[in-house]
């Protein structure tokens, strides 16, 4: 996918965040708008049309969880969160109401550009086909194969599930609920949430050269698992919890 012309809207009610957005995103053949409220973001929204909207958490009238929501009653373009707030409890709210993803400030702008390029690849439906590959691992959704490599991997129903559900939001923080309710609906969340850490840790092992280092299956503490795109070539980039 071609970047040049795509729609960002970039929501902070710091105009040197923005400034920097702007700079930066243009440089990279984005067409940038601005947003510095919770109003003017759904607003723009409605009239840009954007491709993909970075939203700040702390704007002066409406929260960016509350502007997630609203957005996310009638578009599904992709939201970041780009945030100061690094607490387990602010990722998992602004995730549950809807965000695709979650930076916090300060933020490196190679990891900004790859999230933005995952989050478009996602919107464009690139990593929802039948055959997901990431490094090794192959999942082939109309087979319900799994390959690492050439070698073929047995999982049960549940793992499959499970892989599947991290497969169809590829590169996106999936929060424990949001798994639990896709997985185990109508099962008791805490119940679920042992299953669920029991299920991503034999998947680890059937999957990663180390399940001690995970390289596809990551996770960000507190909050969730996040299914890798890229960068997996070396292993050890996340913790196993």
């Amino acid at each position: 996918m071609s970047e040049r012309g795509l729609r960002v809207l970039a929501v902070d009610d710091e105009r040197p965040i923005r400034r920097f957005l702007c700079s930066l995103l243009s440089s990279r053949g984005y067409t940038v708008y601005e947003a510095e409220t919770g109003r003017e973001a759904v607003e723009q929204a409605r009239i840009s049309g954007p491709d993909v909207i970075i939203l700040d958490l702390g704007l002066p009238d409406i929260g960016g969880v509350e502007v997630t929501r609203c957005l996310r009653e009638w578009t599904q373009t992709p939201i970041i969160v780009l945030s100061v707030r690094e607490g387990e409890s602010d990722k998992v709210e602004a995730l549950d109401a809807g965000a695709d993803d979650y930076l916090t400030k300060p933020f490196s702008p190679g990891e900004l550009m790859a999230r933005i390029r995952a989050a478009l690849r996602r919107a464009a439906g690139l990593e929802k086909g039948s055959v997901f590959t990431a490094g090794d691992l192959t999942v082939d959704l109309a087979a319900r194969e799994v390959r690492i490599g050439d070698r073929p991997v047995q999982l049960t129903p549940t793992e499959y599930t499970l892989l599947k559900v991290l497969v169809s939001h590829a590169g996106r923080i999936m929060t424990h609920a949001q798994l639990v309710q896709a997985v185990w609906r109508g099962i008791h969340y805490e119940d679920a949430l042992h299953i669920l850490r029991v299920n991503v840790s034999n998947l680890r092992h059937k999957l990663e050269q180390d399940a001690s280092r995970p390289r596809y299956i990551t996770t960000d503490p507190g909050v969730g698992y996040r299914l890798r795109t890229e960068h997996v070539a070396a292993a050890g980039d996340s913790g196993s919890s």
